[in-house]
């Protein structure tokens, strides 16, 4: 697909969607993954969250606009890094649609890169903010986090590692948990279909176990969908859902 079509097609979703939002690094569906940008790849992210449920206590919805570039010209060590956009309500007075700007970085080696039978490794940061007034407002989630993965015949990629977030934006001991996931291109329907579980643990914003699929449109190309189910926890107040009612999630990935 030429640059132009793709820049046509990238600005009618937006508009559509009415989604202004930020770049996270590779993923999963919720979580990063190990996947790392190659030299100069670059990759612009449109994703969407819609609540399930317009009820009080529901949660905000969330749309994001994201860059990620490959910024090292080695084949087993690469870099990315990335920019967000990201808002709750095109309009909205929230801290987060007041301070939309998140920065991420991720690094890793791929799969087999120094012995046969190498997993792959990758260790970054992401919700890099830029607002801080500690407990009384913040976008500084500064989650550093690490993962390792193998892929097996027929079974698929499995990855695990951990995360670790400040406890300002997350909670008090409440911003650490592990990531795990499976990825797996269903190559016996068609070699253009993904389909991927993954699961944040921790009883904060950002856990939540997430199930979806993608369809390759070209190698330039995909579109993601899925659905988040966000991990229940106990406060003082009672019962409820940190990261809000379950959402809907539409992620276009578009490589140049």
């Amino acid at each position: 697909m030429k640059f132009s079509k793709i820049v046509v097609a990238a600005s009618a979703i937006v508009a559509l969607a009415s989604s202004v939002a930020m770049a996270t690094p590779s993923t999963q569906i919720w979580i990063p993954s190990t996947d790392v940008k190659g030299f100069k790849e670059v990759n612009l992210g449109i994703d969407n969250y819609i609540r399930f449920s317009d009820a009080a206590d529901a949660g905000a919805n969330t749309y994001d606009l994201g860059v990620t570039v490959g910024v090292l010209p080695f084949e087993k060590f690469k870099l990315e890094v990335g920019v967000d956009y990201m808002t709750d309500n095109l309009g909205s007075g929230s801290t987060m649609a007041q301070h939309p700007i998140y920065f991420n970085f991720k690094g890793g080696v791929p799969e087999d890169a120094f012995f046969q039978g190498m997993p792959a490794v990758a260790a970054g940061m992401f919700g890099i903010g830029t607002f801080d007034r500690g407990t009384n407002g913040n976008t500084m989630g500064n989650v550093a986090y690490g993962l390792i993965a193998k892929t097996f015949p027929v079974i698929g990629r499995i990855s695990v590692g951990g995360y670790n977030g400040a406890e300002k934006n997350l909670g008090s001991n409440t911003s650490s948990g592990v990531l795990a996931s499976w990825d797996r291109t269903m190559s016996e329907i068609s070699d253009k279909l993904w389909l991927a579980v993954d699961y944040q643990g921790g009883n904060n914003a950002l856990g939540a176990l997430s199930v979806g699929g993608s369809w390759a449109f070209s190698k330039q190309v995909s579109l993601l969908v899925g659905a988040d189910f966000f991990n229940p926890f106990f406060n003082p107040r009672g019962a409820s859902l940190p990261g809000g009612k379950p959402t809907f999630t539409t992620q276009l990935d578009i490589n140049f």
